[in-house]
C-alpha cells in the first residue's frame, strides 16, 4: 500500500479527530516529509483535511469521498477493495482479475460504468456519482446448482443494507431486483465459471448496481417510470454510501459463511411483493400472463397461467403490472 493510501486509512479511521504528523510518521514508519506530501496529494484529490500546528491533521466529518479506506473501516469481514472513478463494467473487469488469480473477497466498486450490464443481456444505466456499482469475487466450495442462492442471498443483504441507512422499505421482485415504492432501485447480476470435472464453480461474481440518488438530468425516458432511488437528493446520501456498501458486504458474507443453512431464504420470500399479483412471464421473446402463487425453499417461483396450468420457474424474467 502506498504512503498516501496508508495516510488516508489513518485519517478515515480517525475521521473528525486530529492526529499529528509525528504520530502518522511513527505509525507508518515513514518520514514526516512523506506524510506532508501524502496530505498535499489527498487535498489535491478533493479531501477536506484541516491542518493545525501542534495538533496535526483532521479529515473533516463532512468529507464524503468514496474510497477503499472509507468502506473498509466499516467492514467486519476481510475484503480486498478497489474503487474506480469510472470503469467499463465491474463484473467484466473482475472476471478478468478472477482468471488471473484474484483472491476470494476481491471487491470492485465504481462511481460510473460505461458498459454496465444487467440480466438477460440488458444494459444497466450507470451514470456518474449517482449510484453504487460493485462486484464481489467468490471462490465457493459447493456445486454449481447452488449458484442461484448467491443471487437470492445478495438480494436480501442489499435490501437490509438499504434499510440500514435510509427510512425506506426495500422489497424484492423475483429473482433479483430490489424495489422501493414500486420502483426499481437495484439490480443483481451473478456470473460464474463452471469446472466441468468437479461440477463445482471455479469462481462466482456477484454484481450489484444501486441507484443511490436521482441523476441531475433525470433518468432516460425509457426508465423514468420504472427506476427509483434510495435517497431523494444527493444531500440525503452524504456519508452513507460507504456504510451502505460495507453493510451489504458484511450481511452477505454472514450468509455466505453459513451458506448451507440458507437462513436468508425465509426473508427472501417475506420480502417478495409479487405473490398473489398479476405478472407477465417472459419466455422466448413472448409474454404470458400469469399469477404469482408462491416461492419455495429453493427460491423457485410457482405461477398459474391464464389457461389454468401451473408451473415452477427456476430462472427467467417476470414483469409486474401491480394489479392488486
Amino acid at each position: 500500500m502506498s504512503v498516501k493510501n496508508m495516510v488516508l486509512e489513518q485519517l478515515e479511521n480517525n475521521k473528525g479527530s486530529y492526529i499529528s504528523g509525528g504520530q502518522l510518521a511513527a505509525a507508518l514508519s515513514v518520514s514526516r516529509n512523506s506524510i506532508w506530501k501524502a496530505i498535499k496529494s489527498l487535498e489535491k484529490d478533493g479531501y477536506l483535511i484541516e491542518a493545525i500546528p501542534n495538533r496535526g491533521y483532521c479529515l473533516a466529518e463532512t468529507n464524503d469521498i468514496l474510497s477503499a479506506q472509507s468502506i473498509a473501516k466499516h467492514c467486519r469481514h476481510s475484503f480486498e477493495i478497489e474503487v474506480y472513478e469510472t470503469i467499463s463494467s465491474t463484473n467484466t473487469v473482475l472476471k478478468e482479475k478472477a482468471a488471473d488469480g484474484a483472491p476470494h473477497g476481491t471487491v470492485l466498486v465504481a462511481k460510473e460504468q460505461t458498459s454496465g450490464r444487467g440480466r438477460m443481456g440488458k444494459d444497466f444505466y450507470s451514470p456518474s456519482n449517482t449510484g453504487i456499482y460493485l462486484s464481489l469475487l467468490l471462490r465457493p466450495d459447493f456445486p454449481a446448482s447452488e449458484a442461484l442462492f448467491l443471487t437470492t442471498a445478495a438480494a436480501v443483504a442489499t435490501a437490509k443494507a438499504i434499510e440500514s441507512v435510509s427510512d425506506k422499505k426495500a422489497e424484492i421482485k423475483w429473482v433479483n431486483d430490489i424495489y422501493i415504492d414500486r420502483k426499481k432501485v437495484c439490480g443483481i447480476l451473478t456470473e460464474a465459471s463452471f469446472n466441468i470435472e468437479t461440477n463445482h464453480l471455479d469462481y462466482a461474481i456477484v454484481g450489484i448496481g444501486i441507484n443511490v440518488c436521482p441523476p441531475q438530468s433525470g433518468f432516460p425516458k425509457e426508465l423514468e417510470t420504472i427506476a427509483g432511488t434510495v435517497f431523494d437528493t444527493p444531500a440525503d446520501a452524504e456519508n452513507k454510501q460507504s456504510v451502505l456498501i460495507a453493510n451489504l458486504l458484511n450481511i452477505f458474507m454472514d450468509y455466505y459463511q453459513d451458506f448451507q443453512e440458507k437462513t436468508y431464504v425465509r426473508e427472501y420470500i417475506d420480502r417478495s411483493f409479487i405473490l398473489g399479483k398479476q405478472i407477465d412471464v417472459l419466455e422466448n421473446n413472448t409474454r404470458k400472463e400469469a399469477t404469482a402463487l408462491e416461492i419455495d425453499r429453493d427460491c423457485r417461483l410457482k405461477v398459474r397461467f391464464t389457461d389454468g396450468t401451473e408451473r415452477w420457474l427456476n430462472s427467467g424474467e417476470v414483469s409486474t403490472r401491480f394489479v392488486d
